[in-house]
């Protein structure tokens, strides 16, 4: 068995100052340990600040601007929450495009808590099954989507989840997404 199943895979990170620090950084270790390779990707170069929750946490460097990102070097996108993060990405036209370019190309998305504000903005979650923090469930609901309370949701290319608590299910389930896809990339 593959101990690196995601060998060399290039995963965006898209986030912005106050993101759930937990959010970003377990799943992005998960993705580590898999082997894949990950850019945090922001509107600002320099440095982002995460929140735990309500309190500021950790810095953290921004290794790529999203207006030079190019959703065609990624083979995945990670969207972390946190209700300020991702209500400032949601209405960034940069953001929105990245994302319906990833989807259009169906490279798997795997979105976390209020990171599915984003999707819901950039007009993809019509007719899709998805769940999020639960505060933005009518969000989700009238863009178009079903929403579930579960801790994981899979839904063809996308894997969501609620919160912090769900992210040893939220990371199993990603890594096996983008596992998943890649195999399938590989067969094409």
């Amino acid at each position: 068995m593959n101990d690196k199943p995601l060998a060399d895979l290039r995963v965006a990170i898209l986030a912005t100052d106050d993101f759930e620090q937990s959010e970003m950084t377990d799943p992005r270790e998960a993705l580590k340990a898999a082997g894949a390779q990950t850019t945090l990707i922001a509107p600002k170069s320099g440095k982002l600040q995460a929140m735990k929750h309500d309190v500021k946490a950790e810095s953290f460097d921004v290794d790529q601007v999203l207006e030079k990102a190019n959703p065609a070097y990624s083979d995945a996108v990670l969207l972390p929450g946190g209700a300020l993060n991702a209500d400032a990405l949601r209405a960034d036209p940069r953001a929105q495009e990245f994302v319906r370019r990833i989807d259009e190309a169906e490279k798997p998305i795997a979105v976390i808590c209020h990171g599915s504000w984003l999707l819901v903005s950039a007009g993809l979650t019509k007719g899709r099954t998805l769940t999020s923090y639960y505060t933005i469930q009518d969000d989700i609901r009238n863009s178009g989507a079903r929403w579930l309370d579960q801790e994981v949701v899979r839904d063809r290319n996308w894997v969501s989840s609620r919160q912090p608590s769900d992210l040893p299910a939220f990371n199993r389930a990603m890594v096996a997404l983008f596992g998943e896809k890649r195999a399938n990339a590989f067969k094409s």
